[in-house]
């Protein structure tokens, strides 16, 4: 090999892997052996004490050199810092046998390196080479800037998820702890985004209910449309199938866009002086706040200098760090409440945070809107869609409209082996959904790290945490909170009304072009 230096030099085995290792080459897979002694935490980053959570057995590591999934310097959502990157090729391994992303398209790349944004490599990443893409700056400028109004969202699964941060055990439920250090971080407005997954349920429920009676000339299955990674995935691998995701916002994009409309003209607000900042779970939240079609409020408002619905997403991880470095003690505070307008939310808001738990929702008042009457107690705990397998299925009875069959992934290279039965049209389901990361939203890639890789342990606990929620609330159907009545009676009229369409829903672009997708292997999947 020929170095810079010109021929006979030679590279070191140190230099040979830090060149490999920062070029960062799409598909690049080392696998070297005789590397020595096994890496150890503290080798492995160049001190002691580094993250030791991380650690199950650092000494059972392998010897192999594997390589390491390519991050666009642009990537809106993750980063990674090289000097502590070691080349394991866990990353790798979750990209690609996980999420089906990794090693699924032809080099040479056109114009981006694929990525859903989803971040499971951070939980993978076992010396925390790789992170969400901070954003905290921007809040704390409009924090202090007297002149705006900071509006702050925080999604099902960040309240079961930072005490964490904290050393609370794992699951802890602290929405009200939450909402205190919000306000004592100086956010004016503090909403609940389950509150938006309400509204969601009733726009996507309606959507499906009209599918399914021919009212809408959409194709089924329906696929949700909540999860953002997932969506791009659609967009890359499949979007011939774009028809069939639902046209509904995320709960997060719907209520971004009633705080610059609702929530401004409510309390007299100009709208160019909101900022809208989402607490989530989830790193591909980043990239969906920027998404051009994100921007209702300019639509309505007929006025470009509105800022997109959300301005910023901190993951909850980022939350913590906020609440830490302004040396606010979480696991002190008393609780507090939402505010009004947007602050009352439902158990089956909160379970939009699980794997399962947006399906068992929407079925619920899917049985209200086609029977008018409240649904039976056994869909408040739909058990077949319950649990961490990665594809479940059930079929629910819904005089009126028959039996409708469901089925739940979480997991893409999951979602993979569906999709190729959709596109074959040899689906049974009539309505899917899919969330990107294993298990759902609680243990999305902007959460607490537990262990690297994830178990499902840490899974079952914080998903039991948001069923708890659940079945204590006073309200357990989307269709019943009252402020949803309110929202649709003072302002939306009606679920797919002119203003929900303007509002609430969306469309989707294919990203087929920006990549040559590989032919995809074929799977056997029963149903």
């Amino acid at each position: 090999m020929e170095s810079k230096a010109g021929k006979g030099s030679n590279l070191s085995r140190r230099s040979f892997l830090k060149f490999a290792g920062g070029a960062g080459i799409a598909g690049a897979s080392l696998s070297l052996t005789g590397c020595g002694q096994p890496l150890t935490p503290a080798s492995a980053v160049g001190g002691e004490g580094w993250m030791p959570t991380q650690y199950n057995e650092p000494g059972g590591w392998p010897t192999n050199v594997r390589g390491r999934v390519p991050i666009d310097p642009e990537n809106p959502a993750l980063k990674r810092d090289d000097q502590k990157c070691i080349l394991c090729g866990q990353c790798i391994e979750v990209c690609k046998t996980i999420q089906s992303v990794y090693g699924n398209y032809e080099l040479p790349l056109k114009n981006e390196i694929p990525c859903i944004n989803c971040g499971q490599c951070i939980h993978w990443c076992p010396s925390g080479a790789i992170s969400e893409r901070e954003d905290i700056d921007q809040v704390a400028k409009a924090l202090a800037d007297p002149n705006i109004t900071v509006v702050v969202q925080t999604a099902p699964a960040t309240r079961i998820g930072l005490g964490e941060e904290f050393g609370m055990p794992v699951g802890t439920n602290v929405q009200g702890k939450q909402v205190a250090a919000l306000r004592k971080l100086g956010f004016d407005a503090i909403f609940d985004t389950n509150f938006a997954a309400d509204l969601t349920i009733m726009e996507e429920g309606t959507e499906l209910v009209k599918r399914i009676t021919g009212e809408l000339h959409h194709p089924l299955p329906q696929f949700t449309s909540c999860c953002p990674g997932w969506v791009k995935f659609v967009e890359y691998y499949y979007p011939e199938l774009l028809p069939n995701l639902s046209s509904a916002k995320s709960p997060q994009q719907m209520a971004g866009a009633l705080v610059k409309t609702y929530f401004a003209e409510k309390n007299h607000v100009e709208p160019q002086k909101i900022f809208s900042v989402a607490i989530m779970p989830c790193t591909a939240k980043k990239f969906e706040c920027q998404r051009p079609e994100m921007i209702s409020a300019q639509t309505y408002w007929h006025d470009e200098q509105i800022s997109p619905d959300v301005d910023v997403v901190l993951t909850t991880r980022e939350l913590a760090r906020m609440i830490k470095r302004a040396g606010i003690d979480l696991p002190s505070l008393p609780d507090e409440e939402y505010d009004q307008l947007m602050g009352v939310a439902t158990g089956a808001g909160a379970i939009f945070g699980t794997t399962g738990g947006v399906m068992e929702a929407a079925v619920r008042s899917a049985y209200y809107l086609v029977t008018g009457e409240q649904p039976p107690a056994a869909l408040w705990q739909l058990t077949p869609v319950r649990g961490m397998a990665g594809v479940k299925e059930a079929a629910v009875s819904i005089p009126g409209a028959g039996e409708i069959k469901i089925a739940v992934i979480s997991g893409l290279d999951n979602a993979r082996e569906i999709m190729e039965q959709v596109k074959a049209g040899n689906s049974p389901w009539t309505f899917i959904e899919v969330m990107a990361c294993p298990g759902g939203c609680q243990y999305g890639g902007g959460q607490p790290r537990s262990s690297a890789p994830p178990s499902d342990r840490v899974r079952n606990t914080r998903a039991a945490s948001l069923y708890k929620i659940d079945a204590q609330a006073k309200l357990r159907n989307s269709h019943d909170n009252p402020q949803i009545k309110q929202v649709y009676a003072g302002f939306l009229t009606s679920p797919l009304s002119e203003k929900a369409e303007e509002l609430l829903h969306t469309h989707y672009i294919s990203r087929a072009e920006e990549f040559d997708a590989k032919k995809p292997q074929s799977h056997e999947y029963e149903v």
